[in-house]
């Protein structure tokens, strides 16, 4: 029974869009707590939902950073694992997500990482005895997600109302702490960030290691410090009623949804006050000025990175005036610093603007970052490169804040909130309870009177998109603080040929230098004497767009089942299937097209001019692609093997003109020398920093030895250095000479509309189709039931701590007749052996932070592989232990009973049937299946 009842309850406070049929509810408990519930009316009810959750890892675990998952270091993984089985499908099911207003901010100096401590994942499986919830640690709050089914609420409340924190399980989640550290140990990201700390002011919040690592953890123990009472301290003193902000996603209504709460989250104590935030001091630096860092990269990048420190705006979120300043300093289009500087062949990329990582926007400042990668030229020119940007900066002062500017970015916000897409449901739950805690700490002043919040949350979902008021003056305030002497400045780089003043940072071990930036310079950049000419306010954005109608409302019913693709083109040259959604009903489309080029990947010197030239055409078609992004309508351009995949996806009014404008480039386009040279120094600086993740490296061992064409990393790089621009000026008309395209158009787009999107390519490509003989098909090898294939690789990286085994079986090819039937009792067995898996040999023997299990699909080749990355134990160790896992499966298997089996098959047939959360996930499912040559099957049958 539910205890009490709510202080506050309001169904009309949460502004949500015109298209979100979900009905939303906001309560305040007596304790303080305050919770957001969501009813969403196509969840199935929790009876129905009663089985064993599948909370997967991600593919790649060690992508923890903005510069990892920027870069495609495996082409080949990506084409061959396009379909790793029904494990990733997604199902839209209930969630939870508590926010606690308590971070690694509130770390005790003496013991640093607790926080990340408190919150570790093994520390909360040790409380709820079960794999099924995630967390993330910031500065200021914890996160703690799952999902919501029957057997889990009162687990998932139990971390918040009364924790077992066992004596005895302290040492172990020191070592998954350490374990998770070391994944991220050769990170350059994270090793930037923690020199950024190191040598931030003395005593201030930022100068902390947050990670946490058995060396930080044990020097605490060995000092005196009791873990165990600073963790219950800090659980004492963070984790109560007001601190905490809870999201309920379920299919039930309002008011069972609320009754859950009450009963479940009464009893959490309600606290004596309001989080406090950490002192800073007034008007105390984070970093001293005049300053230069070299820091030595563990990949072959280089990368100049500015900070500034603006005054926390989270109260002026309306105004948004730090993201106006981010939309024109990270511009791409003619006139800005990127054009600029690409133009001079010393720069490659820019990102630009204040991040959602905790340390970047806090309640005590803002970090206002600019990356620009540069090129071996642009290294050289570092002071100059500083000096443009502050070129470009005393010109948006000269010309004042453009309130058409803020104008475009509101139209785009509204239009992008009006039409959202739906996403994940732990996403989205973890996604809001970040807000409400955001809602919570936005108020200047929050009265707490009679048990009655006074504050209300009507911006939980609209804040993010809140382009709500205009004011120049705080734009030209923010402008004041892009000054020299508040500016740190950062270089990351391999290039790190230093001898004297080399320091170490202690808990990366980083080495890095620091300089001082000569004072002319500082007196220079305070106000450069002229500003270059390039160096301008963007063009207006054409291709905002202004249709949003529905094309599904003016249709006509179709006559074939609108449940799948149909094909409208089957020609020699092309091959177009075709969908109107009828489902989502969005002004939103996607079309995917692979354009086989002929002769593309038929040796390895044509796979890198193929290679060359599509980076070439990419870099071309910046400028444009990049407008049409800021309006929401994306372009994605890669190759896999000879296959040039082409992805224009967003709000479709533009949509035809965009690809018009790429194809038309593309059909003229002759590469220049000057961007030759830059791009082709890019592609090997990738080749070089190929395999440098053991992930990674293990998956590429594996296809180097399945695939019958697979070119290596270093042989490609060895090969690039010897060719030149005339060896790809004679190639590419034989490359385009001959094409063979098959597409899909699916969205808010009628059948004429897509037939007109065919002949845009005729008009542009009017040449012979490529014959079926001539596209590269790629083979797998059949391993002999008695095959035992080892790869024994040495890291690439000589630093890197962390091992990997990945054990792979290979079942049999796909057929078609068997392919339901084969798939499904694969993914059954994923579904039966993960958990257990992941228990022995992460929970319980503690090998590593990485352990997981999955179907494998290697052009068209089932498999299955089990994996293990560990930072103290070698492969063959950890062979060692897969195999004695592998070994007790038929026990495990023999003991599961008919109602467990059922369990485990339910679940699986509960993911299959799921619908997809929005017209991107089902586009994608569609293409999967089209370039696969499957049919599109909606469900699986389950066999025993």
């Amino acid at each position: 029974m539910a205890v009490g009842g709510c202080v506050l309850s309001s169904d009309d406070v949460v502004i949500k869009s015109p298209n979100d049929r979900r009905l939303y509810r906001y309560i305040q408990l007596p304790n303080g707590l305050c919770a957001l519930l969501v009813h969403d009316p196509e969840i199935y009810s929790d009876q129905k939902q009663d089985y064993t959750d599948d909370d997967d890892e991600d593919e790649d675990e060690d992508d923890s950073d903005e510069e990892d998952s920027e870069e495609d270091d495996d082409d080949e993984e990506d084409e061959a694992e396009g379909d790793k089985g029904l494990k990733n499908s997604l199902q839209k099911k209930a969630a939870v997500a508590m926010c606690v207003g308590m971070g690694s901010f509130s770390d005790p100096y003496e013991a640093q990482g607790l926080a990340h401590f408190l919150d570790d994942e093994e520390m909360v499986w040790m409380i709820m005895g079960t794999h099924f919830i995630d967390d993330i640690t910031k500065t200021e709050h914890m996160l703690f997600m799952g999902v919501l089914i029957s057997q889990m609420r009162t687990r998932f409340a139990q971390f918040f109302t009364s924790p077992l924190m066992k004596p005895e399980a302290m040492e172990r989640e020191v070592l998954a702490v350490d374990s998770e550290f070391n994944q991220v140990l050769q990170n350059d990201s994270c090793r930037l960030q923690q020199v950024q700390c190191c040598t931030s002011a003395s005593g201030h919040p930022f100068n902390r290691f947050y990670w946490g690592n058995k060396k930080s953890l044990a020097d605490a123990t060995e000092s005196g410090i009791n873990l165990r009472d600073q963790i219950l301290k800090l659980y004492n003193d963070h984790y109560y009623g007001g601190s905490m902000k809870l999201v309920v996603i379920g299919g039930e209504t309002l008011e069972v949804l609320e009754s859950w709460v009450l009963e479940l989250f009464s009893n959490v104590k309600k606290g004596l006050g309001l989080p406090t935030k950490p002192e800073t001091g007034s008007g105390v630096r984070i970093w001293r000025a005049g300053k230069l860092y070299r820091l030595e990269a563990v990949k072959d990048v280089h990368i100049l990175d500015l900070s500034w420190t603006l005054p926390s705006l989270r109260k002026d979120y309306l105004k948004k005036g730090e993201d106006y300043l981010a939309h024109l300093l990270g511009h791409e289009g003619k006139g800005s610093l990127h054009f600029f500087l690409k133009a001079k062949g010393w720069a490659t990329s820019i990102s630009a603007g204040v991040s959602d990582e905790g340390m970047q926007r806090s309640s005590i400042a803002y970090i206002f970052n600019m990356s620009i990668h540069l090129t071996d030229t642009g290294l050289e020119k570092i002071f100059d490169i500083i000096c443009f940007v502050y070129q470009y900066l005393k010109m948006l002062r000269q010309v004042s804040p453009q309130e058409w500017v803020f104008n475009e970015l509101q139209d785009i916000a509204r239009m992008e909130f009006r039409f959202s897409e739906e996403q994940p449901q732990d996403d989205y739950a973890a996604e809001l309870a970040e807000n409400v805690i955001k809602a919570f700490l936005l108020s200047s002043v929050i009265f707490i009177a009679g048990n009655l919040l006074v504050y209300p949350p009507e911006h939980v979902i609209y804040g993010d998109y809140a382009y709500e008021v205009w004011d120049e003056e705080i734009i030209k305030h923010l402008l004041d603080c892009f000054s020299p002497g508040n500016m740190r400045v950062d270089v990351l780089t391999k290039s790190f040929n230093k001898s004297n003043g080399i320091q170490h940072e202690p808990w990366f071990g980083s080495r890095y230098v620091e300089e001082d930036i000569p004072y002319s310079l500082m007196e220079l950049w305070k106000d450069p004497p002229e500003i270059d000419c390039s160096l301008h306010l963007p063009s207006k954005n054409d291709f905002i767009p202004r249709d949003f109608s529905i094309r599904a409302d003016k249709a006509s019913d179709q006559l074939e089942d609108a449940s799948y693709p149909r094909c409208i083109v089957d020609e020699p040259y092309m091959k177009l299937w075709y969908k109107l959604d009828k489902t989502f009903k969005l002004p939103r489309a996607n079309t995917y097209f692979r354009i086989t080029l002929k002769g593309g990947y038929s040796t390895i010197r044509n796979a890198l001019l193929t290679e060359l030239f599509i980076l070439l055409l990419k870099d071309e078609l910046n400028e444009i692609i990049y407008q049409a992004s800021v309006s929401k309508l994306e372009t994605s351009v890669s190759l896999y093997g000879d296959k040039l995949e082409l992805k224009l996806y967003g709000f479709n009014d533009k949509l035809s003109v965009l690809l018009s404008k790429v194809l038309s480039i593309a059909k003229s386009f002759s590469p220049k020398d000057d961007r030759f040279k830059v791009v082709k120094e890019d592609m090997e600086r990738t080749l070089r920093n190929t395999n440098m993740k053991p992930l990674n490296h293990a998956s590429y061992l594996r296809l180097q030895v399945l695939c019958q064409s697979f070119w290596d990393a270093e042989e490609k790089l060895c090969l690039l250095n010897d060719l030149s621009l005339a060896d790809l000026t004679a190639f590419v008309p034989d490359l385009l000479s001959q094409l063979y395209i098959e597409g899909l158009c699916h969205g808010n787009m009628l059948e004429e509309e897509a037939l007109r999107i065919s002949h845009i390519f005729r008009s542009n490509f009017s040449i012979q189709p490529l014959p079926f003989e001539l596209r590269h098909r790629e083979l797998v090898m059949c391993l002999p039931l008695s095959a035992d294939v080892v790869r024994d690789v040495r890291v690439k990286n000589k630093l890197e701590t962390n091992s990997v085994i990945e054990l792979y079986f290979q079942i049999e090819p796909e057929e078609q007749t068997k392919l339901a039937k084969l798939k499904a009792l694969t993914d059954l067995f994923d579904e039966i052996v993960e958990e257990p898996l992941f228990n022995q040999l992460r929970t319980k023997e503690q090998l590593g932070y990485v352990v997981d299990c999955s179907l494998r699909v290697t052009y068209r080749i089932l498999g299955f592989c089990f994996r293990v990355q560990s930072s103290e134990y070698n492969p063959v160790y950890l062979q060692g232990r897969i195999d004695n896992f592998i070994n007790g499966l038929e026990e495990m298997l023999n003991r599961l009973d008919e109602e467990s089996f059922e369990n485990y098959k339910n679940g699986l047939m509960g993911k299959l049937l799921e619908k997809d959360p929005s017209l991107s996930y089902e586009t994608d499912r569609f293409w999967g299946q089209i370039v696969d040559k499957r049919q599109c099957i909606t469900s699986l049958l389950i066999y025993r």
